[in-house]
């Protein structure tokens, strides 16, 4: 039986993850939420125009707008950049923020150990970028560097899914904890 809150699976986080939402609703994700918060939601929509840049890289590729070497050039240090921040951005969750927030917010204790869990899937999806990445760079010069290129291509628009997902559902949790006790965090 799939399980139904995998991030491949889930259409959202059940409402039981979700309790400090109802305090800190998002259509009050204004300019008064903390520093931190701010940061937060800065940071995720970072991740979300820069996977954008990167589709919108290989979509202009397959349009014929960029030849393969453009595309490398333009694309290749682009994931590198996406893939260090995002690698980077999961480690401080995982190892300090969300360890932190279960312990001074018990009842969001299961949304954080699902979003931790779901870090494991994104790392999955992080390697496969990965290495979609490399094989175009390391065969940018051969006879099938454009099978390479919309390979690389495919992988990138299949990311999108549960990188939003998880960025959706990651600040439905954090966000209200963060504008409700984030002093308490420091």
């Amino acid at each position: 039986m799939a399980d139904p809150l995998a991030l491949s699976a889930r259409a959202g986080l059940p409402e039981d993850m979700r309790v400090l939402l109802t305090d800190v609703p998002r259509d009050r994700w204004d300019q008064s939420l903390p520093e931190m918060a701010r940061f937060w939601l800065q940071m995720h929509q970072g991740f979300r125009q820069h996977h954008a840049h990167m589709a919108a890289l290989t979509t202009a590729w397959r349009q014929g707008q960029l030849d393969v070497r453009g595309l490398h050039d333009r694309l290749i240090p682009a994931l590198q950049q996406f893939l260090q921040h995002l690698d980077g951005h999961h480690r401080i969750e995982s190892g300090q923020y969300f360890p932190a927030m279960a312990r001074v917010e018990p009842r969001i204790a299961t949304g954080i150990a699902l979003l931790d869990r779901d870090h494991e899937t994104i790392h999955q999806v992080l390697e496969n970028l990965f290495k979609a990445g490399l094989a175009l760079h390391q065969g940018l010069a051969g006879p099938d560097a454009g099978d390479r290129a919309a390979r690389l291509g495919d992988v990138i628009e299949r990311a999108q899914m549960p990188l939003a997902r998880h960025l959706d559902d990651e600040e439905e949790i954090v966000i209200p904890l963060i504008a409700l006790k984030g002093d308490q965090l420091a």
